[in-house]
C-alpha cells in the first residue's frame, strides 16, 4: 500500500530532518502530494521501522504501535505493517525519529542517501526506502528511479522467467516432436501391416464371392435335378403301383392254380413214392450184390487226397474231356441244395473268397476265419469240402484243419486256379463237385468238367447264417 503524508495547515515539507541539510531554512516548500511506492520499497520502510521500534523510548512510541512494539522481530513487520505504514504517513515526528536511527544503522550508505548521492552499485530498494524515510533533496526522483529499477527488475525476472518458460516448451515441444515421429513410424508400419491383411481378406473375400456363385450354381442344378428325379420317382411309383397291382392278380390266379395243382399232385405222389421206394430197394440190393461180385475193399483215400499228394510234381497232366453232368448257374440260393446231393464234394477258391468278404483282415486271419466256416459247414451237411490258397510254398504254423476240411496250397510254379481244375478233374464222372470262385476263367475251367461253379457271395451268405 503506498505510503502517503497528509497535508493541512499545521504541516509543512520544512519539518526538521535529521542529517539533511537545508532543514532549518525558513522559506516556504510548495506541498507536493505523496508518491506511489512500489510494493518492494514499500515491505522495506515497514521491515526498517518495525526493527528500529523496539529500540525508541516508550514515550516516543505512538499510542497505536506500542502493542505492536511488542511483538515478536519476524511477526512484527508482518502483523504491523498497516499501523506502521499508518504512522509514518500520518505523524511526521514519528517518521523523523525513526529516520535518525535507520540511517545510524544504515551506515555510509544512509550519510550518501542523506547528501542525494547514492552509490550507483547500491540496492535501488534500499535507496528508495531510506530517501523517503529521510527526505533528502530530490528523494522523490530517487523513489522513482527506484521504482524503474524495480519494475526493470521484475520485468527482467519476467522475461527470464518467460524465456525459461519457452525453453521449457520448446524442450517438451521437440520431446513430444520426437514422440510423435516414434509414434507416425508406428502408425505407418501399422497402417502398413493392416493393409496387407486388408488385401487379404479382400482376396479371401472374392475368392468366397466366387466359391458362393459356384455352390449356388450346382445348388440350383441339384434343385433342378432334384425336381426332375422325384417327377421319375413319382412317375415309377406309380408304375409300380399299378404293376403290384397286376402282381397280385397274378398272384391270386397263380394260387388259385396251384391249390388244384397240389390236389392233383398229392394223389399222383403216392403213386410215385411207392415206385421210387420199390426203385431204390432194387437198386440197393443190386449194389449189394455188385460190391460182392467185385469183392471191393473199402477204400482209405478220396479222388482229391490224390491230388493233394501228387499235383506238385505233374504240373502238366492231361485235361479230361468235357462232361456234361453238370451246367452252369449263378443262383446262390443252389449251394444249399447242391451240398444236399449225396457225397457231394466243395471246393472253395480261398482268397477269392476272403479278399471279397473281409480283405480289412490280414492274410492269416482271412485264412482262419474262412477255415473255420467251412469246418461248421463240413459238419452240418458231412460233404468233403477242399480249400485251396495261393503260396510258394505251404505256410507254416496254419493251425490244425477242422475235420472234414481239407487245405491246400499251391506249389511254386502253379496257381490255385490250376490246383482247382486239376481237383475238379480228378473226381468220377457223376459225382457232384460244387465249386466257389467269382473268378470267371476258373468257372468256365472247371464247367467244361461238369463241376458247379457258383459265386464267392453266396459262400459268405451261407457262412453268414452259420
Amino acid at each position: 500500500m503506498p505510503l502517503t503524508e497528509p497535508h493541512d495547515d499545521h504541516s509543512s515539507a520544512e519539518e526538521p530532518v535529521l542529517g539533511v541539510p537545508g532543514a532549518g531554512e525558513d522559506a516556504p516548500t510548495p506541498v507536493e502530494p505523496e508518491p506511489t511506492l512500489p510494493e518492494p520499497v514499500r515491505q522495506r520502510i515497514v521491515t526498517l521501522t518495525a526493527a528500529v521500534l523496539p529500540g525508541l523510548p516508550a514515550d516516543e512510541v505512538p499510542v497505536p504501535l506500542r502493542r505492536v512494539a511488542k511483538f515478536a522481530p519476524n511477526r512484527r513487520a508482518r502483523l504491523g505493517a498497516p499501523a506502521i505504514a499508518a504512522q509514518l504517513t500520518a505523524d511526521p515526528l514519528f517518521r523523523q525519529r525513526v529516520t535518525a536511527r535507520v540511517l545510524a544503522d544504515a551506515g555510509d550508505l544512509g550519510a550518501a542517501v542523506v547528501e542525494g548521492t547514492a552509490p550507483a552499485a547500491a540496492d535501488p530498494v534500499e535507496v528508495a526506502a531510506l530517501a523517503y524515510l529521510a527526505r533528502p533533496r530530490g528523494w522523490r526522483e530517487l523513489i522513482e528511479a527506484s521504482g524503474e529499477a524495480v519494475r526493470a527488475e521484475a520485468d527482467s525476472a519476467v522475461v527470464a522467467e518467460l524465456v525459461r518458460e519457452a525453453e521449457q516448451r520448446a524442450a517438451r515441444a521437440e520431446h513430444d516432436r520426437a514422440v510423435a515421429r516414434i509414434e507416425a513410424e508406428k502408425l505407418r508400419d501399422e497402417l502398413a501391416r493392416v493393409r496387407e491383411e486388408l488385401g487379404q481378406l479382400r482376396e479371401e473375400a472374392r475368392q468366397l464371392a466366387r466359391t458362393l456363385r459356384e455352390t449356388q450354381a450346382r445348388e440350383r442344378k441339384a434343385t433342378e435335378l432334384l425336381a426332375t428325379e422325384r417327377g421319375r420317382a413319382a412317375r415309377a411309383a406309380a408304375d409300380a403301383d399299378a404293376e403290384l397291382r397286376r402282381a397280385r392278380a397274378r398272384l391270386a390266379e397263380a394260387e388259385a392254380a396251384a391249390g388244384v395243382a397240389r390236389a392233383s399232385a398229392k394223389e399222383a405222389r403216392s403213386v410215385d413214392d411207392a415206385r421210387l421206394w420199390l426203385l431204390l430197394e432194387t437198386i440197393g440190393q443190386a449194389a449189394v450184390g455188385l460190391r460182392r461180385e467185385l469183392a471191393l475193399d473199402p477204400v482209405d483215400k478220396l479222388p482229391a487226397d490224390f491230388v493233394a499228394d501228387a499235383f506238385a510234381e505233374q504240373p502238366g497232366a492231361a485235361q479230361a474231356g468235357p462232361s456234361t453232368r453238370a451246367r452252369d448257374t449263378d443262383d446262390p440260393a443252389r449251394l444249399d441244395q447242391l451240398l444236399a446231393l449225396p457225397r457231394a464234394h466243395l471246393v472253395v477258391d480261398g482268397y477269392n473268397v476272403t479278399k471279397r468278404g473281409f480283405g480289412e483282415m490280414s492274410l492269416e486271419q482271412q485264412r482262419k476265419r474262412l477255415i473255420t466256416g467251412l469246418g461248421g459247414i463240413a459238419a452240418q451237411t458231412g460233404d468233403e469240402v477242399t480249400v485251396v490258397f495261393d503260396g510258394a510254398e505251404r505256410i507254416h504254423g496254419l493251425p490244425p484243419a477242422p475235420r472234414g476240411v481239407r487245405v491246400l496250397f499251391s506249389r511254386k510254379g502253379e496257381t490255385a486256379d490250376e490246383l482247382i481244375r486239376r481237383l475238379v478233374r480228378a473226381e468220377p464222372a457223376g459225382r457232384p463237385v460244387v465249386v466257389v470262385s467269382s473268378d470267371r476263367e476258373v468257372a468256365d475251367g472247371v464247367r467244361r468238367h461238369g463241376a458247379y461253379p457258383l459265386g464267392a457271395d453266396s459262400l459268405l451268405r451261407r457262412l453268414a447264417r452259420s
